[in-house]
């Protein structure tokens, strides 16, 4: 008999791990916009040197809470607190289990008293959903799911378009479409502003040290207002960034969009794992990787390890409270930029062309994940595992091949460390991932973000431990 939910799956899978290493569920997909528009370096450099519009209408879960609890059920699910959330403001929302290990995260704008929206990846959508529909709170909820990663020539339809305006020019575009000056309102604020004759919500974000701003609005007015932006932009250099390009922008600022949701073990959560259904992201997740453990929980990470830290407040009660408290923080692994050594690079990507010599794993570009949640050995000068290289990729703004990584608290910035490139035994039965030999690439400790720039302007709580 088929599975009906994440927990048969798992049930008849035997095994978690070779379960999620060996996914059939392929590559990672950004929907619907174009892979590049120019060209993914000058995109690249665009949102560095002149501004760039980010289309994220499409890979994200739209989910639209109303009612007199919506608050609470918030309240109940983080680790933040909720104290200061006034209406017209946005936090990143970061979920944990009952044994204190991320779930996920996305973005929650309070749009007014008892309207909230939850922007983001499935892991932290699916949890809310969950505590909504069985924790008996009195809300309503709304599910606006990512636009299909294969639509094969379907229209696909959104409630919402949703933009960014990023970049050292961003604002003299916002303000030209805006027709006036615009208040540089502070960071995570919510407004609106004018573009083509429509007003739009704004949210003020930022990126390379320069203000910009995330728009929203009804998705049949998305090509009014994409077109009004472009035309705007056109004189300050605003090129629009494609979906290969996108994902690259977080390797410079600092977040690791996919970790591994930390649900697969625990009673307390077997009512959740039997909710989810057999074919939820949880039970499709593809892990990869040159870290291979038997245990799955050997892959979960505390808030501290993915530079969420600062967000846990224990003004309140919620799942995964009572195991946080008893975290001593300065324990914990911490968030860093690996930059990686350009002669071993150029033996992986040389390896292309050497039909005599070892074959290494591809390494695309600008982005080189293989899986959903990826997770590459990092080891010291001895072999032994100090962490993980999480999300890894090219910028052709420091014409560096980087990772976000989360290390031992005791490995100083500026150590040489070693990232182990490829899945062992020839790697596994992805669909992505071809037969080749594991390689050591050396690394230096660096900080994150890694653009200087951003590291000492941009202001927002995974980036720099801004605390909200």
């Amino acid at each position: 008999m088929s599975a009906q939910n994440l927990q048969e799956v798992l049930d008849q899978a035997g095994n978690t791990v070779d379960h999620l290493r060996n996914s059939q569920l392929g590559a990672y997909v950004y929907p619907v916009v174009p892979t590049e528009f120019s060209n993914w370096r000058s995109e690249q450099q665009a949102w560095r040197n002149t501004a760039v519009l980010f289309d994220q209408s499409h890979h994200m879960d739209n989910l639209f809470i109303k009612g007199p609890d919506a608050l609470k059920l918030i309240s109940d699910t983080a680790v933040n607190s909720v104290a200061n959330f006034e209406v017209n403001k946005a936090k990143q929302y970061v979920p944990t289990s009952h044994s204190g290990h991320v779930i996920g995260d996305g973005i929650m704008f309070r749009e007014a008293e008892e309207e909230f929206v939850y922007v983001g990846r499935s892991p932290a959508a699916n949890w809310l959903l969950y505590h909504a529909e069985t924790g008996g709170y009195n809300v309503e909820v709304e599910v606006d799911r990512r636009s299909p990663s294969h639509p094969m020539g379907r229209p696909v339809q959104r409630k919402y378009w949703r933009f960014q305006i990023q970049g050292p020019n961003a604002w003299q575009v916002i303000e030209k479409l805006h027709g006036e000056s615009l208040e540089k309102l502070k960071f995570f604020n919510m407004s609106y502003m004018n573009i083509g004759g429509q007003q739009v919500r704004t949210l003020r974000h930022g990126m390379a040290g320069a203000p910009g701003l995330e728009i929203w609005g009804p998705y049949e007015t998305y090509f009014q207002v994409r077109d009004a932006i472009l035309e705007a932009g056109a004189e300050f250099g605003l090129l629009p960034v494609g979906s290969r390009t996108y994902s690259s922008n977080t390797i410079e600022s600092g977040w690791i969009p996919s970790p591994l949701p930390a649900v697969y073990t625990g009673e307390e959560m077997r009512g959740y794992r039997e909710w989810l259904g057999a074919d939820s992201y949880e039970s499709v997740n593809a892990l990869a990787g040159s870290f291979v453990s038997e245990n799955i929980e050997d892959y979960y990470l505390t808030p501290w390890e993915l530079g969420y830290g600062s967000f846990v407040k224990f003004d309140h009660d919620f799942i995964g409270r009572e195991a946080l408290e008893k975290i001593d923080p300065s324990t914990q692994r911490r968030k860093v930029t690996l930059s990686w050594n350009p002669e071993d690079i150029k033996k992986v990507w040389g390896s292309l062309v050497d039909v005599d010599g070892p074959q290494y794993k591809y390494f695309d570009l600008p982005m080189a994940q293989y899986g959903s949640s990826n997770y590459d050995s990092v080891v010291d000068a001895n072999g032994t595992n100090i962490g993980f290289s999480m999300f890894t990729g090219y910028t052709s703004n420091d014409r560096r091949v980087i990772s976000l990584s989360t290390v031992a608290a005791d490995v100083p910035e500026g150590a040489e460390v070693k990232v182990i490139w490829g899945e062992p035994n020839g790697g596994t039965s992805k669909p992505t991932v071809e037969p080749h030999e594991q390689i050591e690439i050396r690394a230096v400790v660096s900080p994150v973000p890694f653009s200087v720039v951003a590291r000492k302007e941009y202001q927002g709580g995974w980036r720099t431990g801004y605390n909200d």
